[in-house]
């Protein structure tokens, strides 16, 4: 599944980011209001884990309230430190899903948004990616294109999915480290060069189409155009 964690805590971010990556998950990330109700409004999330007191000009709150005035119904998981009745009260009234206080157990928080995302009022999960002739099944996780099985170690699936995941985005050396790696710096080695093309040659090699494109001076992009 794809979460949306907008925290400003750069400690509590790495710990929520590393249990989900670990659990098979993506998870995009914004440390502030302003990016985090950017990517909220502009890309599809499962569900969005929420920081109630948020650095860049919006709160937690007002994210909320701004996603439910344009229709946005993604399920959203408050983070706070604020945990008193009347403040989990304005979270829920404001249209927050479930609110839990910190500090928190990474068991609990998964178990929370897993059970928001079986809600889903009435959504059928997703069971697969597609871009193009490429397909990853991500209950089997499995990968083929035109009907061809390709061969995907551990690393690789992940960063196929989450190539898939931002399909027709340029995707930068910093997000892939991020959310790939789990690397919040640049370790300067090779291992995305080396892992691109490796992927490289197992979706693209013998056929006419390439769907993986780098993009000079900022990054790679997965798409049918070139």
């Amino acid at each position: 599944m794809k979460f949306l964690l907008v925290e400003d805590n750069a400690e509590v971010a790495r710990f929520v980011r590393k249990g989900l990556s670990e659990a098979g998950h993506t998870v995009d990330h914004a440390d502030n209001g302003r990016d985090g109700l950017f990517l909220a409004s502009s890309e599809k999330f499962d569900a969005i884990i929420l920081d109630r007191m948020l650095p860049g000009g919006i709160d937690g709150l007002g994210i909320i309230e701004a996603l439910r005035r344009t229709g946005n119904a993604t399920p959203i998981l408050i983070l706070s430190a604020l945990g008193d009745v009347d403040e989990r009260i304005r979270g829920l009234k404001a249209g927050g899903d479930d609110y839990l206080t910190k500090p928190f157990a990474y068991g609990e928080l998964e178990a929370r948004l897993l059970a928001l995302t079986r809600r889903g009022q009435g959504a059928v999960a997703e069971t697969e990616l597609a871009v193009g002739d490429l397909r990853l099944d991500l209950l089997g996780r499995k990968a083929s294109r035109a009907g061809k099985p390709i061969a995907l170690k551990p690393r690789e699936y992940k960063l196929l999915e989450y190539l898939m995941r931002h399909a027709g985005q340029v995707v930068t050396r910093t997000m892939l480290l991020e959310s790939v790696w789990d690397y919040h710096f640049d370790p300067q080695t090779n291992v995305i060069d080396v892992h691109i093309s490796n992927l490289r040659q197992k979706i693209d090699a013998g056929f006419d189409a390439p769907l993986l494109h780098t993009v000079r001076g900022a990054g790679y992009k997965l798409s049918v155009e070139p």
